[in-house]
């Protein structure tokens, strides 16, 4: 089975919240983990590296947080999951390459590459604005969940 790990979906729920919220808000990470109800140091493992790869903006102090640092609209799942697992590639000649001593003669290397860039441009065509709201089949919508008043700074 090919699968996201648990803190790069972690990293898609927490920003589909930011981004469904007033982007005048910043969101602390222990206003996160209230409303996800994940830990507060899981929270801010995966706020670090959102924060690096430039997709949320960290302001250290006591109004300090973090904020999109773009709209949802201009941010794809793809660089969600590059910042949480790094580079896409369903073998790891193709995430890695030179990481597997079959890569040279591999007869079956042309056809992962085929299906990892398949993936990535899947990836790369959905918006973290198109990721919130309700669907027939999604859970409630994240514009009527609210976060708790404390930890959040206008």
């Amino acid at each position: 089975m090919i699968r996201i790990t648990k803190q790069t979906d972690y990293a898609i729920l927490l920003l589909t919240y930011v981004a469904a919220q007033d982007p005048g808000l910043v969101h602390t990470s222990r206003s996160l983990a209230e409303w996800s109800r994940l830990s507060i140091p899981m929270v801010s493992k995966i706020l670090k590296p959102l924060s690096r790869a430039g997709i949320m903006v960290s302001t250290r102090g006591v109004k300090g947080g973090y904020t999109l640092a773009r709209p949802a609209d201009r941010i794809t799942v793809g660089e969600i999951i590059r910042a949480i697992e790094g580079p896409i590639g369903m073998t790891p000649c193709i995430s890695d390459p030179g990481s597997c001593e079959q890569e040279t003669f591999c007869p079956v290397k042309v056809n992962w590459e085929r299906i990892s860039h398949a993936v990535r441009d899947a990836v790369d065509d959905v918006l973290l604005s198109e990721m919130f709201g309700p669907t027939e089949k999604s859970g409630p919508d994240l514009l009527a969940i609210q976060i708790p008043q404390a930890g959040l700074q206008r």
